[in-house]
Parts: C-alpha cells; sequence; structure tokens
C-alpha cells in the first residue's frame, strides 16, 4: 500500500516536471527568437564565426537550432537533478555515480524520444489523429516510459 502510494506521487512529481520543463523549454526558444537572436545577430552578425554557427539562415535557420539545442540541453540537465533529487528522493552521491546516472538518463531519454516520434507519426499519418491529440498521447506514453526506465535503471541504487 505504501509503494502504491509513493509510486503515485513519484509520478505525480515526475509529469509535473514534465510539463514545466516542456514550458521552459519553449520559454527559452521564444526568447531567443525574439531577444537574444536579433541582439546578436545585430551587434555581432558581421564576425564570420557567429554568422555562420548563430545568424545563418541558409540552408537552415541555425539561430533557432541553436535556441531548440540550448533549451534542450538547459531543460534536459534541470529536469535530471529534478527526478534524482526531488522525485526518486536519491541522497548525494558522487561525481562517477551522478555521471552514470545522467548517462543512462541522457540514452533513456533519447530512447522514448525515438518512441514520441514515431507513436506521433503512427497516430497522425496513419490512424489521422490530430496533430495535438497524437502530439499528447504520444508524450504521454514516452513519459510514462521514461518514468518507469529511470525508476528501474537510472535512480535504482541507493546511497
Amino acid at each position: 500500500m505504501m509503494e502504491n502510494h509513493n509510486i503515485k506521487r513519484q509520478m505525480a512529481l515526475y509529469f509535473i516536471f514534465a510539463v514545466c520543463m516542456i514550458l521552459l523549454n519553449y520559454g527559452i526558444q521564444k526568447a531567443n527568437q525574439i531577444i537574444f537572436s536579433p541582439f546578436i545577430c545585430n551587434n555581432w552578425g558581421s564576425i564570420e564565426l557567429i554568422q555562420a554557427l548563430y545568424c545563418s539562415t541558409s540552408p537552415f535557420n541555425m539561430s533557432e537550432l541553436m535556441g531548440s539545442l540550448l533549451a534542450v540541453g538547459i531543460t534536459y540537465i534541470i529536469k535530471f537533478f529534478l527526478d534524482k533529487y526531488v522525485v526518486f528522493k536519491k541522497k548525494g552521491s558522487n561525481l562517477k555515480d551522478t555521471s552514470k546516472e545522467f548517462a543512462k538518463y541522457f540514452l533513456f531519454a533519447i530512447l522514448t524520444t525515438i518512441e514520441n516520434i514515431g507513436i506521433q507519426f503512427l497516430l497522425t499519418n496513419f490512424l489521422h489523429s490530430p496533430l495535438e491529440l497524437s502530439f499528447v498521447i504520444a508524450l504521454s506514453i514516452g513519459y510514462i516510459t521514461k518514468f518507469f526506465l529511470d525508476k528501474k535503471y537510472v535512480f535504482n541504487r541507493y546511497y
């Protein structure tokens, strides 16, 4: 009974933090689009390296790509520590253990992202579900999968 209550609490926190990270990711990308990209490109866009890596729009919108990568990186790191110390209540561990946990956490993030994309693609293209419904279903299944993978394989050791 206590274990069931603990899993429900962990899942609730896990999903609340997931929603917060989705919103933070969006906020970082919008700030990059509206504030940082125009500022950087207007002031330092004439520098060849900054132009090529951040301000270029050919063949890709590099500032959008960089903003997306930055947002994902920041939110993954924050979510990792929230999951480790708040959701799964891990006590302090050494750098070696935390590095191993983060590597497994990141690997499972990649795998569940592939799962999300696959589910959304199947729902949208073969079952003709609306994009929004496909998005919510795919994310929900992905986060449930990731929760159980993190619980069993990432944050399973007690220190």
